[in-house]
């Protein structure tokens, strides 16, 4: 592990001081290095997980895929996607327009004495043991975005703008990130907020967002792939995450046409276990969602038409 963090650094290092560092002095940012540092880390992050990708998921898709892809040009739209949030351009738009507001709400609530506490500290010790603090914050997020998953499908204005993940026909490896922007700010001002709230410190976040995108990657995969009876129940599996995207299954109350659905899990399926969300049956359906399918409804080709089509559809227009 300290190998690791150690080789990690030294390549940040080397692609800020060799790349970045000299770009933001030429153009006028040099009051930023420090957010700059943090931005190559998140540049390296989402070079690596964008060579995992190819070179281990995209492999597996190509043993033994669900389905055979017919429309590349909406998976090429997908890549396009992944491309934008991996390699940090919407974290990016991010800073430039809400980070600063949140540095100021959570600086004015520490001159108050309101300030954020150490979830890991309620555990005495635990905060000695990185790898442990980081699985328990890990835990805590994880639950975090279950609440999150699942609101996106209760609510009628926020599945309006989620209904774009879930309208992609073809899953890959891709479609992960395949988000409307807004449902994204959405999503991100909660996480951030709340990480914020119970202390996870920056390199932890990072770890935790990187190893959580991954995992993602790996669930949408055009996989046929399980992991068991016992598997099933402690990861969130390729089969388990393609039923939540299954027409008139996975997003839809069980013998009803309204909003609802099961597996919602995004690392873990424990929550939908304990909330009784979760399907494990072994099947792979057809992937879409019922109003594209059976009324034509279109959610876009290319990205602009789709987080047009989004905004229209939240104002109730499309």
């Amino acid at each position: 592990m300290e190998f690791l963090v150690n080789t990690f650094s030294t390549a940040q290092e080397w692609l800020f001081e060799s790349v970045l560092q000299p770009v933001m002095f030429a153009v006028g940012l040099g009051n930023l290095l420090v957010d700059g540092y943090v931005a190559t880390g998140w540049l390296l992050v989402g070079f690596i997980q964008l060579l995992i990708l190819v070179a281990v998921i995209g492999p597996l898709q190509r043993w033994r895929p669900v389905e055979v892809i017919t429309d590349q040009a909406s998976v090429n739209t997908d890549i396009l996607y992944t491309v934008i949030h991996r390699l940090g351009l919407f974290r990016l738009a991010l800073f430039f327009s809400l980070d600063t507001l949140f540095d100021h709400l959570f600086g004015a609530l520490r001159v108050a004495g309101l300030s954020t506490f150490q979830l890991d500290a309620l555990w005495p010790g635990v905060t000695d043991l990185a790898l442990v603090s980081l699985v328990m914050y890990l835990v805590v997020m994880d639950a975090l975005n279950y609440g999150v998953h699942r609101a996106q499908h209760q609510f009628e204005w926020w599945w309006r703008l989620h209904a774009l993940h879930h309208a992609q026909r073809q899953m890959t490896m891709w479609s992960d990130n395949r988000n409307h922007l807004l449902d994204d700010v959405i999503k991100d001002v909660i996480v951030v907020v709340v990480a914020q709230l119970i202390g996870i410190a920056p390199g932890q976040f990072v770890a935790i967002v990187a190893f959580t995108q991954l995992s993602e990657s790996f669930q949408h995969a055009n996989l046929r792939l399980w992991f068991g009876r016992i598997g099933e129940r402690l990861w969130v599996s390729p089969r388990f995450h393609r039923l939540h995207h299954s027409i008139g299954i996975g997003h839809e109350t069980a013998g009803k046409h309204t909003l609802g659905g099961s597996n919602f899990g995004v690392l873990l399926p424990w929550w939908d276990m304990l909330f009784g969300t979760a399907n494990f049956e072994i099947r792979f359906d057809a992937t879409g969602v019922r109003d594209q399918v059976e009324q034509g409804r279109d959610y876009g080709r290319g990205f602009w038409s789709q987080q047009w089509l989004g905004l229209k559809r939240l104002a109730g227009r499309a």
